[in-house]
């Protein structure tokens, strides 16, 4: 079997403040880096939708999912494999940030955009270069 490109999506959560909101991965791609929270898009879900519902499960927070921010490409970063993740912004809609899967994230934090980790992952730095 042929191999194809993966598809995820991430949101770029900003606080009132300006700070984004970002996660520290522990699986690959791009592990022990921080970055924008999101997963996976399950056939037949849409983007906007995946986002929504990995941030529910990542962090227990309702966000609403605004425009497209940029398109992130990430290939073999650790893992073999290569994904395409379209990056939406969003806002904080209802909830506290909380890590709801410790098995696969390591913390998480508001960062302003002038301070944020020295490791961050591809599809941050995709957002921070378009901003």
């Amino acid at each position: 079997m042929e191999a194809r490109p993966e598809v995820g999506c991430g949101a770029a959560i900003f606080d009132e403040s300006g700070r984004l909101l970002l996660i520290q991965r522990l699986t690959e791609p791009e592990a022990g880096a921080w970055g924008l929270p999101g997963g996976k898009i399950d056939f037949g879900e849409p983007a906007r939708e995946t986002a929504r519902r990995e941030i529910a499960e990542e962090l227990g927070i309702e966000i609403e999912v605004g425009k497209l921010a940029c398109i992130s490409e990430i290939i073999d970063a650790g893992d073999g494999r290569h994904w395409v993740s379209p990056i939406f912004f969003a806002r904080l809609v209802s909830g506290e940030p909380r890590l709801m899967e410790p098995a696969k994230h390591g913390g998480f934090g508001w960062y302003n955009l002038d301070a944020l980790p020295a490791s961050i992952t591809t599809p941050t730095k995709a957002l921070v270069n378009t901003l």
